[in-house]
């Protein structure tokens, strides 16, 4: 049975009634802050989905309008246009009290967060809904969930791509009809709460420290380009001109102490301030203020960051690229072990298929996934049109998606069936297509093609979660450290200061790392992508988490894996982006850790405040 009509009606879940702000925007580049808005559409639409109002227009950015061959806008064409500041309390009105909607809405919603942080105001929205996240999880029989795919899907006519006055009216199409499919499917929408005050700052470029750190002060020895310095308590000289000659030298001035600081400026070494108990701790150095100026009148020359870097061509090896975790100094050792091997010989009798469990101990679960994976499907975590049987376990047949599961039609199986199921047609009794993503199991790897474009991993875990968790990642060297702070991008620093690695929330239940592997330092060896969960919980309160690799925004999945064996873990390494000779792999990790975000971070160098 098909999913969609070809003209879907409007939803009749109360859960799905909102006002609703469909929203578009052409940008000078891809950097909200940096670059600017070209133009913006705007349509709005009642909670029934009647079109309720519709504004567009062009933008003057006063900048150079960046890829011209793209959107077309010369600055020629925008030379008579309005500035943002012109439309901005027509743009907040109609923004206000409703939910903005967007495909890939992290992006526009941060460039109008932006604009309007230019004009010294905010944007007027509490909550987003992202029509591409939408679709993750709705998981249409369609190639990929780009705009034009989508619309094609749910019967949308797309004029003049890249045109926002036709993308918002296309994307009003496509809400319309992801709204149909989600209800069809039971689903949750992927509802993400805005903070309603937004203090964002025009974007300044952060100059993080050139040069490696060399490591501690030694008694007696210079300062060196590159060590990291922290000041505690009062000081003759002004602590702004302090800071301001130490970074002029080359040091790499922190505000908190670690095991990575290389000496700590004090006055009063008795003083009970946090950092001179964490440097006790660490048996960090100590110099009083006096002693520090005139260090300072001698730095010795660092090491430039990548100035020791493999050339291109050469591999490192094998036990440098591998090297776990749990042998960084700090990281305490996993609780997971090594990943298992492949059935030798498993027949790939499920290849192409997405398997949903339901119930069961998490032990149980685990293992029919495993089951699953192991002959050749991909293991679901949350019920999506691409979903081609589902195995019910003990309680499972209590789950309340399974009155929708019965509806479409899908296949239903007990976990005998995975002994030794039968093969069957490509597609299912639902209509749904093959999966062909890749399926990997904890500890595979597979090379990435030199595509240009950059990289996103995702992770998903399922809608009924009741805790938070965070995704983060860590740019490191080949000795598995970060160069500086600044290479560990997280919720509080999403993105890195050269726009190479990048996080992106898309809702409750899923967010992802972004990386332009082309452009990421060489020093930078691998990107390590993890998962921790604020609180108590641990990961058998989240259950399976499911990665994806795909290159480009709304590109198909060139690679799945499903990562559920954690039990008393908060934190977990997902997956992780390396170099091997002139090219880049991706391997599926899932190891877990039952310490904390703060010590997984430390483990890797980064300076973490108490």
């Amino acid at each position: 049975m098909a999913l969609l009509s070809s003209s879907p009606k409007w939803p009749t879940l109360p859960d799905y009634f909102h006002d609703w702000a469909l929203v578009d925007v052409e940008t000078s580049g891809l950097r909200p802050g940096r670059d600017r808005v070209l133009s913006l559409a705007i349509l709005t639409l009642d909670a029934r989905g009647n079109q309720t109002g519709e504004f567009s227009t062009l933008l003057n950015p006063g900048c150079d309008p960046g890829p011209v061959h793209i959107h077309g806008l010369t600055s020629a064409r925008l030379a008579g246009a309005p500035t943002f500041e012109d439309i901005a309390p027509q743009v907040g009105a109609m923004l206000s009290s409703r939910v903005l909607v967007a495909h890939n809405a992290q992006f526009d919603y941060d460039f109008l967060a932006h604009e309007f942080a230019h004009v010294r105001s905010w944007v007027p929205v509490s909550r987003r809904l992202c029509t591409l996240a939408l679709n993750r999880l709705v998981g249409p029989a369609t190639p990929d969930l780009k705009l034009g795919t989508l619309a094609g899907h749910y019967g949308v006519r797309q004029e003049k791509a890249h045109d926002a006055q036709d993308d918002v009216r296309v994307l009003s199409g496509i809400l319309r009809g992801s709204l149909g499919a989600a209800e069809q499917l039971g689903l949750s929408l992927p509802l993400l709460d805005c903070p309603p005050r937004q203090d964002y700052k025009p974007y300044i470029p952060k100059t993080p420290c050139a040069y490696r750190n060399p490591g501690r002060l030694t008694p007696g020895g210079s300062l060196v380009q590159g060590m990291k310095v922290a000041i505690t308590g009062d000081t003759r000289v002004s602590r702004e001109e302090l800071v301001a000659r130490s970074v002029a030298a080359g040091l790499n001035m922190m505000t908190s102490v670690s095991g990575q600081t290389s000496v700590v400026v004090t006055n009063d070494a008795s003083a009970a301030s946090g950092k001179l108990r964490r440097a006790a701790e660490a048996g960090v150095p100590l110099v009083d203020e006096a002693t520090y100026l005139g260090l300072l009148e001698s730095v010795r020359p660092g090491q430039a960051k990548g100035a020791v870097r493999q050339s291109r061509g050469t591999e490192l090896p094998v036990s440098t690229m591998s090297a776990p975790p749990e042998s960084l100094p700090g990281v305490p050792a996993p609780r997971i072990g090594a990943p298992p091997a492949s059935p030798a010989g498993a027949h790939q009798l499920l290849a192409g298929r997405r398997v949903l469990v339901l119930g069961g101990t998490h032990e149980a679960a685990v293992e029919a996934r495993a089951r699953a994976v192991a002959l050749g499907a991909s293991a679901a975590v949350n019920l999506s049109a691409s979903v081609s049987d589902v195995v019910v376990l003990p309680g499972g047949e209590t789950d309340r998606r399974m009155s929708r599961i019965v509806t479409l039609g899908l296949r239903v199986h007990d976990a005998d069936w995975l002994l030794a199921p039968a093969r069957v047609p490509a597609l299912s009794s639902a209509g749904t297509k093959l999966d062909a993503a890749q399926v990997l199991v904890r500890g595979a790897v597979i090379d990435l093609p030199d595509t240009g474009a950059a990289w996103t991993v995702s992770a998903a875990w399922r809608q009924q979660t009741a805790c938070d968790v965070d995704v983060v990642a860590f740019a490191v060297d080949g000795r598995e450290q970060v160069a500086g702070d600044e290479d560990f991008v997280f919720y509080g620093a999403p993105e890195h200061p050269d726009g190479t690695v990048r996080l992106a929330t898309d809702g409750p239940t899923e967010q992802a790392v972004t990386v332009n592997l082309e452009c990421l330092p060489l020093e930078v060896q691998r990107v390590v992508i993890g998962a921790a969960i604020d609180g108590a919980a641990t990961f058998s309160d989240v259950g399976a988490i499911e990665i994806t690799a795909t290159c480009g925004i709304g590109a198909a999945p060139a690679a799945r894996a499903t990562l559920d064996a954690a039990t008393t873990e908060r934190t977990m390494i997902l997956a992780e982006l390396y170099r091997r000779a002139e090219g880049w792999r991706l391997r599926a990790v899932g190891q877990g850790y039952d310490h904390g975000l703060a010590d997984l971070a430390r483990g890797y160098g980064v300076d973490i405040a108490e």
